[in-house]
Parts: C-alpha cells; sequence; structure tokens
C-alpha cells in the first residue's frame, strides 16, 4: 500500500496548495488576518505530504516494487542502492515530483525566513507560489503519475539509462531543479509587488537572496552537467549547445541579469519594470525548459522521451504563467515611472549594459535553439543550428560584456569619474593584453588572434576582480558579505573566460586506430596503448583499455578507458580515461573494435579546461557569499515602504 499512501499524498498535497493561493491571496485582497495566517501552515502541510509522496516513491525503488510502472520502467534488481535512488527522479514522472516536492520546500523556507514582512504582502507571495505548485501537481495526477501500478507486476524492470548511471549525474538533476524551481520565489516576489501596488525597494531587498540562492544552485547544476559530458559521453567537450542544455542555460543568464538588477533597484528605486519583467522572464525560460525536456519536441540524452499531450499541458501552464504576469504588469505599468537619473560612466550605466548584453545573448541563444523546432512545426523542412552558430552568437555579446564588467564594479553610484581610475584601468589593460601575448607565445607556441583577446579578457577581469582588494592591502575589515561575493563571482568569470580560451583556442585532437604496443605522439606526449582486458562491474560487463602515458621517455600515468555494456542492454557506454594538472588534461576515449587487435582511439591535449569548472564553482561561491550578506536580514526602515510605489531609501532623488 505505500505507492497509494504515496499517491494519496500527492492529492492531499493539492488540496493544500488550493487553500495557500486562495488564502493567501484572497486573505491579503480583503484584509482578513486569519485568512492570511492560514497560508503559512497550508505551505507546511503541502511540504510534509509531498515529502511523504517523495519517500514512498524512494522506498517502492529500494524494495524493488516492479508493480508501480514508473519503477519497473527505470530499474531493476542489479542496480545498486544508490543508483536505485537517483531512479526516483532518473524519468519523467520521479523528476516531476522531485520538481513539485523543492518547490514546497522553497515556499515553507520563504515562510520560515520572512518574518520582517509585512503579512499582507507576505501572504501575496505564498499565494502565487501556491498558484505555480498547483499547475505541477495536477500535471502530475492527470497526466504523470509516478504511483500507476502494472497489473500484473514486472518480473523485472529496464533499468536505469546506463546514461544516468553516474555520480555527477545523480547530483545534476536536483540541484538544476532548485535552480529552475527557485527563480519561482523570485516570480512570486514581483508578482506579488505587481498586485499590492507598492512598487518600492523593499522587494528587491526581500527578492534578491532568494535569487543569488536559486542561481548558485542552478550553476552547480548546469557545471556538473558540464563536468559529466567531458568525462561520460567519449567526445571531450565541455558543452555542445544542446537545446536541453541551453534550456538551462537561458534561465541562467536571465537569473544574472535579474540580479545585478535587483542591486539596482534596492540601492538607488531604478529599473523598477525592468527588474520585474527579468524576475518574471527567469521563471518563464525555466518553464521553457521543462517544456522542452518533457514535451517529446526534441530528441536529446538530457531529454525525457514522453507522449506531446504533456507538453501541451506545460504549454498551456507556461502561457497562464505568462499571460498573467504580463496582464498584471501591464495593469501597473502607469506606476512603474522614476524620476531619478544617472550619468554614462555610473554603476547603474554599467549594470544597465551588463543586462542588455545578458538579455541579447539569452535572445541569440532562444532563436536558435526554437528556431528549427519552429520550421518543422511549420513543415518548412528541417535544419540544424548547431555549434558554429552559438558560438559566434555568444561571443559577440560576451566580449564586450566581459570588458564594461572590469570597470563596471569599481565605478559609483549616480555618477562617475575616469580621471586616475581610468588610467589605472588603462594600465591594467595594457598589462593583460602583454601577458596574453606572453603566454600564447610561450605556453602554446603561437599567437592566435581569439586566443590574445580571450586571455586578455580573462586576465583583465581577474585582474579588476583583485584591485579592490590589493588596494586597500590589509584593511579589509567591516567590508560586506555583499563586497566578497561580487568579488568572487566576478574573479571567477575570469577564470572561466580563462579556460574556454585556452581549450577552444590551443587543443589538439586525434581519432586514430592504435593495436597492442602502438604509439602516438600529441604535444609533446606519448600514447603507448598496451591492449585491452575484460573487467566487470556490479551491473555491467566492461573491456577495459591499457593506456600509458610517456613524456621524453618517462611513463608517468597509465590510464584505463572503459567501453561498459549494462545487463540491461542498450547501447555501449564510455569511460574515458583522464590525466589533470592545473595546466592541460590529456583525454583517451576507447572507440570501436576494429578487428585484428586493432582500437578506434580518440586522444586529447586540452589546455586550460579544468578553469572552466573552477572559475563556475568561485561564481556559485560568490552567490552563496553574497546570500549570507547580514543586509539582507535586517528590517527595512519605514521609509523604504513608502505607499504608492514612491521610492525610498538612498539615492531616491
Amino acid at each position: 500500500m505505500i505507492p497509494e499512501l504515496g499517491h494519496f499524498a500527492l492529492i492531499l498535497a493539492l488540496l493544500l496548495a488550493a487553500a495557500q493561493a486562495f488564502f493567501g491571496l484572497v486573505g491579503a485582497s480583503r484584509g482578513n488576518v486569519a485568512w492570511m495566517r492560514a497560508a503559512q501552515p497550508a505551505v507546511a502541510g503541502q511540504w510534509v505530504f509531498l515529502l511523504l509522496s517523495f519517500g514512498a516513491l524512494v522506498w517502492s525503488f529500494i524494495q524493488f516494487d516492479f508493480s508501480v510502472r514508473y519503477v519497473a520502467m527505470t530499474s531493476n534488481s542489479l542496480l545498486p542502492l544508490f543508483y536505485r535512488i537517483a531512479a526516483a527522479w532518473g524519468g519523467h514522472e520521479g523528476s516531476l515530483l522531485l520538481w513539485g516536492t523543492m518547490l514546497a520546500t522553497w515556499s515553507i523556507a520563504v515562510a520560515a525566513f520572512s518574518r520582517s514582512m509585512p503579512l499582507p504582502y507576505k501572504s501575496r507571495v505564498l499565494g502565487v507560489l501556491g498558484l505555480v505548485s498547483m499547475g505541477f501537481l495536477m500535471f502530475m495526477l492527470f497526466t504523470s503519475s509516478p504511483f500507476e501500478r502494472l497489473v500484473p507486476a514486472a518480473a523485472e524492470g529496464n533499468d536505469l539509462n546506463p546514461l544516468l548511471q553516474d555520480v555527477a549525474l545523480a547530483i545534476h538533476p536536483p540541484m538544476l531543479y532548485l535552480g529552475y524551481v527557485g527563480f519561482s520565489v523570485a516570480f512570486a516576489f514581483a508578482c506579488a509587488t505587481l498586485i499590492e501596488g507598492r512598487l518600492d525597494v523593499a522587494w528587491a531587498r526581500w527578492a534578491r537572496p532568494w535569487t543569488l540562492a536559486a542561481w548558485l544552485c542552478l550553476t552547480i547544476g548546469i557545471t556538473l552537467g558540464s563536468w559529466w559530458a567531458y568525462y561520460e559521453l567519449g567526445w571531450g567537450g565541455y558543452w555542445f549547445w544542446d537545446p536541453v542544455e541551453n534550456a538551462s542555460f537561458m534561465p541562467w543568464l536571465m537569473g544574472a541579469a535579474l540580479i545585478h538588477s535587483l542591486a539596482v533597484t534596492e540601492k538607488r528605486g531604478l529599473f523598477k519594470s525592468w527588474t520585474l519583467l527579468l524576475a518574471v522572464g527567469a521563471f518563464s525560460l525555466s518553464l521553457l525548459g521543462t517544456f522542452l525536456v518533457r514535451s517529446g519536441v526534441l530528441v536529446s540524452v538530457h531529454a525525457f522521451a514522453t507522449d506531446p499531450a504533456r507538453g501541451l499541458f506545460i504549454l498551456g501552464f507556461l502561457v497562464a504563467v505568462i499571460g498573467g504576469a504580463l496582464a498584471l504588469y501591464t495593469w501597473r505599468a502607469p506606476v512603474l515611472k522614476s524620476d531619478a537619473g544617472f550619468e554614462l560612466l555610473s554603476r547603474e550605466a554599467f549594470v544597465l549594459f551588463n543586462n542588455a548584453l545578458l538579455v541579447a545573448a539569452t535572445g541569440l541563444i532562444l532563436l536558435g535553439t526554437l528556431y528549427p523546432l519552429f520550421m518543422d512545426a511549420m513543415e518548412l523542412g528541417k535544419i540544424s543550428v548547431g555549434p558554429p552558430y552559438f558560438g559566434v552568437a555568444f561571443l559577440i555579446p560576451m566580449v564586450p560584456l566581459l570588458l564594461l564588467l572590469g570597470v563596471g564594479m569599481h565605478s559609483s553610484w549616480k555618477r562617475s569619474h575616469i580621471g586616475p581610475i581610468g588610467r589605472l584601468f588603462g594600465v591594467l589593460l595594457g598589462a593583460a593584453v602583454v601577458l596574453a601575448l606572453l603566454v600564447s607565445k610561450f605556453a602554446y607556441g603561437q599567437v592566435h588572434f581569439m586566443g590574445v583577446v580571450g586571455f586578455t579578457v580573462a586576465f583583465w577581469v581577474m585582474g579588476s576582480a583583485l584591485y579592490e582588494p590589493i588596494r586597500r592591502g590589509g584593511n579589509l575589515r567591516g567590508l560586506p558579505a555583499g563586497f566578497w561575493g561580487m568579488t568572487l563571482a566576478h574573479f571567477g568569470v575570469g577564470l572561466f573566460a580563462l579556460g574556454i580560451t585556452g581549450v577552444e583556442s590551443y587543443r589538439i585532437e586525434k581519432d586514430i586506430s592504435l593495436g597492442a604496443g602502438d604509439v602516438t605522439e600529441l604535444s609533446g606526449y606519448e600514447f603507448r596503448f598496451d591492449g585491452t582486458k575484460q573487467v566487470r562491474g556490479p551491473n555491467y560487463d566492461a573491456i577495459e583499455g591499457t593506456v600509458v602515458l610517456s613524456r621524453d621517455g618517462k611513463a608517468f600515468k597509465t590510464l584505463h578507458p572503459q567501453k561498459r555494456f549494462y545487463a540491461s542492454g542498450g547501447n555501449a557506454m564510455t569511460e574515458a580515461g583522464i590525466h589533470a594538472t592545473p595546466t592541460r588534461d590529456l583525454f583517451v576515449a576507447l572507440g570501436e573494435d576494429l578487428g585484428a587487435g586493432k582500437w578506434s582511439m580518440r586522444v586529447q591535449y586540452k589546455p586550460l579546461i579544468r578553469y572552466i569548472w573552477l572559475g563556475a564553482l568561485f561564481m556559485a561561491l560568490g552567490g552563496l557569499v553574497s546570500a549570507t550578506d547580514r543586509r539582507y536580514r535586517a528590517k527595512l526602515p519605514a521609509t523604504a515602504r513608502a505607499p504608492g510605489g514612491t521610492m525610498a531609501g538612498e539615492g531616491a532623488r
């Protein structure tokens, strides 16, 4: 009866989500304090029942309950315990239940940690989150129940997709969903602000730490997915511009723009309308990603193969969310004006340029992602938009963005004078160019134009991020967590640019065939293939190669790339052999058996590739540090909640 209890808990969670939405929104509208207070226990109840439901699903996997269709489709009796638990979110129905559970977790966190918020405003935020939760719970119960029974029960399960039987990818979906769902909090704050009509700086102060938390979770999720693709898929890349990859990257870009715009709204009372639109856009793009993954409109190693009817439900939900939010925005448009101004070289201006370029990058990626789907839907032919388009389209806004980033983080509010700091940063930029030329020439032996540009931008951003801490010397006390978060995140952007430049400009790749004892050379390293052997894992058999790495005749590492064949069948999975140092990766992937003892192999030299993921982790750490800033926990002064959309606080005039 455990699956039935899980299903019943889902029904109760839906009823409580409806109560949360009703009491939160209607109670605030009528000024009924008792109803507004009732929204919070409804949030707690919904969270408890969703946890019970998710626990029932996990228990069904642990107990090999193949009478549950979803368990039989994504697990079998040979699957290790860790992957049996991870299989709970390894398919469409279970991942949707995880999504709903995380949404309830975000909701109860807002209810618990927003005590300084006025009750009507808090109730409206919880009410909007309740509506969103209702949409996903109805989707689960009406089209995608993870507790549907098989009669008779299957004797054995199909197995979890072998691609998903990896630690990084087991953690990747929960982190990604935490980010996706977390943007619903910023969306709820924006909608509550529009409903209430008090368009002041307070909502930005309240929304910013939640937005930072969602963005850092999405950052970690994307980073884990990129790392998994690098070592698991056998091609040696870190980003393929797959439509589902793009579906996670677009809300990340929009979230980055939102974080910066919220800072201006909080500090100066500016960009109110723009910030509200970004909050709506970030969550809308998260829902769009859900539609792409679950609608069956595309084929991807990341997508769930589901029937289009489910996609129609999500598409309708997406239209309702965007349409409702834009209707609220249109209703409140007359009070979204601001009389405050700023000069061209002020921090506000640099944030505006930052936002424009981030949104432009998002738009170009959205165009390349949806255009082939549109052409196919209109029966205008099948086309493919791949890395060549995305690489150029993304590069165009990113280079000026990173150049402006180095100056913008040191500019002043309202007005800024270039003067001495301009001369100093001119010297810093010149030093970055010289260093980029030296690295290109002496580290890699050749000067590429784009390599020099990339290294220059990377060194420029990292140097700019470190400028203020170095200038202050030992006098760093009293600096807020937000400052350190900004420094870490922007330094991470520089590391990220360094890694991409190194690997894209100076990587070397070979696809070759080798027999036992054969040697190939790559960038001064020798790769000697010593043959293969059979090995056995917990639920797979594998052919394991032995490749000895040498330099100047001295062996220093033995790699063991594998081809794995899982008991459930399907295509063989590739496990690459990688030797990593701070300056490069040596990558070996075992290909196909060509007969006569020869194997096809892919060998690669990947300079600086680790800095891509290290930079992303620095960005996530910066977001975490910024979210802990004590200023977000302090009570706002009464003037910050001025009626009628009046702006208050520092710099309002």
